[in-house]
């Protein structure tokens, strides 16, 4: 049949149906995606299928924008076949109204969700939704106080890790599967229909609902930050060897007994821990708390405990009777703003206005005693403290106090038990005593979240364990805050691995936290806070160990950052000066934050402090340094991190000379004799590093930079 041309017969030279426009369109695009799909995965698929966080095998299938976008020659490919797709300025309005039309199809389903409502169910509603039942709140507020102890106490059993957290999983001690069972039970029971309770309370309590809103966000800011994990404030007052003040393991039961009587006094004598009286009791306390150290400071947060966990009971029966929206809403803004607060005095080198709030705990603990004290107001000008004797004539709400009051005594046993499974071995053995070699280290480990966000302290062990040290630094070690979950590392770390601790300075020293262990006994240790007149805190330990009956010293050292040069330069001067002041073998593991060789390191190993550089002929360090002197360095090796944290684990092996006549002489050996290398076979078997990190290694650990360990001989 002849073609036709508006409606008229015509000869036609050539004639092509309109259809195959849009199959060619068609072929050319579905060319431009597959053939680009086909030629990364040939050539580049782990490359493609890697996203910012994940890689092979957790992520199998590459994106379209990674397919395209990322790399040649696919991207060539893509470019090519959707040229020929191309078109010119009226073709693009029909692009565009495809992408509109796209989105305004999904603009109707407004329509289809209408009926539908997205419902938060706070768990403040449970304390509102029973305020005008008399009695009720009171039992759900005492519930949430046992609620926060037996958390802590879960986090003591499990080495201040909560084994149902996000963090945890099967493999380092986590029981999430566990904690949902148990989270199902709990939601069946309780959205069941409540019991119908007689109204005899007010259906308003008197007084602002402003400053009960103020009190709310102080009281669940000092609850939070302080006792939510038991050994918060032992590290709060702790100042090193010897002991003069409560251990974590030891002595954490004292914080879990004062949060226990503060509950039960809460709810028996409620008019009297909302009163002044108590209020200056638990200001006293929080000053003992935040200026003392040692038995002095934590007898005070024993003080602070127990009447945060008392006045919680009237402050939230009272203020659950007021606008929940005001109160708790209002509340836990003000909470949130104290949480920022209680960070940014130690990250104030990296916030807007933080050096404003630089190194102020104190004035942290002053604004929380504030908020709290308008409860106070609010709850005595307001007159509406029910008396004992009216507590005590409700029977239903008396035979719900003896059930939680058990449930606390339970929950006291509990925890005798965990103390006794964690009760201290003392089984602190060397790896080589009969070569008198100390093998030492030094970590910056991330606060313990791996590049996975998965705890690593598990991990950490089984690296430490693997390489054999007997001591190690550890730096970036200070997790006692509510953004890492209030937690220590340290404690699993020495009580698996049998080794003594310091945790360095507490976290009410500012600093991002200095850590150490150590197989040897450690006779006597302080902590520095370095010069940082404009960046970060610098923390620093001292500390003298008993290595096979000779006194040695180490140091542990967090330099500033490498935007602050003054700092950095200050904080050279001060330690070299303090490691010269020991006339005794002494190491340093360290973060310089300087090359090898030049600036900094000039000062850190200098005549000032006696110090040498473990191999200065390594020249790619930046970070991590090992010095010493009085000592035969005869091992030094880089191990590789894994996905543990973002820095390896550096390892040198000393040998402690057996009298003063070897003493001297490695005082005094010349640089060129001390660090001539020699092959491993030339050393004593005790002397080397182990052999499972050669090669590939073990679970992502391997020997690298040099890829074998090094070894002298002098």
């Amino acid at each position: 049949m002849a073609s036709r041309y508006k409606d008229k017969e015509a000869d036609v030279l050539v004639s092509l149906n309109g259809r195959w426009v849009s199959w060619a369109h068609t072929a050319a695009a579905y060319s431009a995606f597959l053939s680009a799909l086909v030629v990364g995965i040939s050539l580049h698929y782990e490359k493609i299928v890697q996203n910012e966080w994940f890689g092979y095998p957790e992520e199998w299938f590459p994106s379209v924008s990674a397919t395209i976008g990322d790399r040649y020659p696919e991207r060539s490919f893509f470019m090519l076949f959707i040229a020929l797709t191309s078109a010119y300025t009226i073709y693009a309005f029909f692009e565009w109204s495809l992408v509109l039309s796209d989105v305004a199809f999904d603009a109707v389903t407004a329509l289809d969700f209408k009926s539908l409502d997205l419902i938060c169910l706070a768990w403040v509603a449970t304390f509102t939704s029973a305020a005008n039942r008399e009695g009720v709140t009171e039992t759900k507020v005492l519930a949430f106080t046992l609620g926060l102890l037996m958390s802590s106490i879960a986090k003591f059993a499990w080495h201040t890790n909560n084994p149902i957290w996000p963090i945890m999983h099967a493999e380092n001690g986590g029981w999430n599967a566990t904690g949902f069972f148990i989270a199902v039970i709990a939601a069946l029971r309780f959205t069941r229909k409540s019991a119908t309770f007689n109204n005899h309370a007010d259906s308003l309590t008197k007084g602002s609902s402003l400053l009960y809103a103020l009190s709310v966000g102080g009281l669940f800011f000092g609850l939070h930050s302080l006792l939510s994990d038991s050994s918060t404030m032992i590290l709060w007052v702790w100042e090193g060897y010897p002991v003069r003040g409560p251990l974590s393991n030891t002595h954490a039961h004292y914080t879990i007994f004062a949060m226990t009587c503060g509950a039960v006094l809460g709810v028996s004598s409620p008019a009297l821990v909302s009163s002044w009286l108590a209020f200056g009791f638990a200001s006293v306390g929080a000053g003992a708390l935040t200026l003392s150290g040692n038995w002095l400071g934590f007898y005070g947060g024993l003080i602070l405990a127990t009447y945060l966990t008392a006045f919680a009971i009237p402050l939230l029966t009272a203020a659950s009777r007021k606008s929940p929206a005001v109160v708790f809403g209002l509340g836990f803004l003000v909470y949130n703003f104290m949480v920022l607060f209680h960070v940014w005095v130690v990250a104030y080198a990296f916030v807007p206005g933080g050096p404003l709030v630089r190194e102020h705990t104190d004035w942290i603990m002053t604004i929380t005693m504030a908020l709290l004290g308008c409860g106070v107001f609010s709850i005595t000008a307001a007159e509406a403290r029910p008396s004992s004797s009216k507590y005590r004539k409700r029977g239903s709400t008396a035979g719900q106090r003896k059930y939680y009051y058990g449930v606390a005594g339970l929950l006291n046993i509990l925890f005798l038990c965990a103390a006794f499974g964690r009760f201290p071995t003392n089984d602190f053995q060397t790896y080589h005593p009969e070569d008198r070699v100390l093998t030492a280290g030094i970590w910056t480990i991330h606060f313990s979240l791996d590049n996975d966000m998965w705890s690593s302290e598990r991990r950490m062990r089984d690296l430490i364990k693997e390489a054999e040290l007997d001591v190690v630094g550890l730096l970036e070690s200070d997790l006692q805050r509510i953004i890492m979950g209030n937690r220590d590392t340290t404690q699993f770390l020495a009580e698996d691995l049998g080794m003594y601790v310091d945790y360095g300075p507490g976290p009410n020293k500012h600093t991002w936290g200095a850590a150490l262990l150590s197989k040897f006994p450690i006779l006597n240790s302080t902590h520095h806070l370095l010069p940082s007149p404009v960046g970060e805190l610098a923390p620093a330990i001292h500390a003298t160990l008993d290595v096979y009956g000779t006194l040695v010293d180490v140091f542990v050292f967090h330099s500033g950052q490498e935007e602050d040069p003054g700092d950095r330069r200050l904080q050279s001067e001060y330690l070299a000066k303090l490691m010269g002041s020991s006339h005794r073998p002494s190491i340093l593991l360290s973060y310089l934050v300087t090359k090898p060789l030049e600036g900094n390191y000039n000062t850190y190993v200098s005549g000032t402090s006696g110090m040498h550089d473990v191999d200065p002929s390594d020249w790619d360090r930046w970070c991590e340094y090992i010095l010493f002197k009085g000592l035969q360095r005869v091992g030094y090796a880089r191990i590789s991190r894994s996905t543990i944290t973002d820095t390896e684990l550096q390892v040198a092996k000393f040998v402690v000379p057996h009298s003063s006549e070897r003493a001297a002489y490695l005082f005094n050996v010349d640089d060129e004799t001390r660090n001539r290398r020699v092959p491993e076979a030339e050393v004593p078997e005790g002397w080397r590093f182990p052999a499972l990190f050669r090669g590939d290694g073990v679970r992502g650990h391997r020997y690298h930079v040099f890829d074998e360990p090094w070894y002298y001989n002098y």
